[in-house]
C-alpha cells in the first residue's frame, strides 16, 4: 500500500502501525508517532490499522548541541 511517511511516498506491506515501524527499521528506537495528524500512542500501535493514502509521521528524538 502507498503511504506518505514523513512527507515522502512509500510503498509498504505493513497493515498496522507496529508492523510499519518494524518494516522501516524503527522497532528498537524511541519514537513519537502520528497518523493523519493525530498522535498514536505506543500502546496503540499494534491495533492502529493503516489504509491507502494515510499520512504517517515518525519522529526520532535527537540530542546534541
Amino acid at each position: 500500500m502507498r503511504l506518505m511517511v514523513n512527507g515522502n511516498e512509500s510503498d509498504v506491506a505493513a497493515e498496522t502501525f507496529a508492523e510499519l515501524l518494524l518494516e522501516l527499521g524503527y522497532e528498537d528506537m524511541p519514537v513519537a508517532t502520528a497518523l493523519n495528524m493525530s498522535v498514536v500512542r505506543k500502546k496503540d500501535r499494534e491495533t492502529v490499522r493503516l489504509k491507502e493514502g494515510d499520512r504517517v509521521e515518525i519522529l526520532v528524538p535527537m540530542q546534541g548541541g
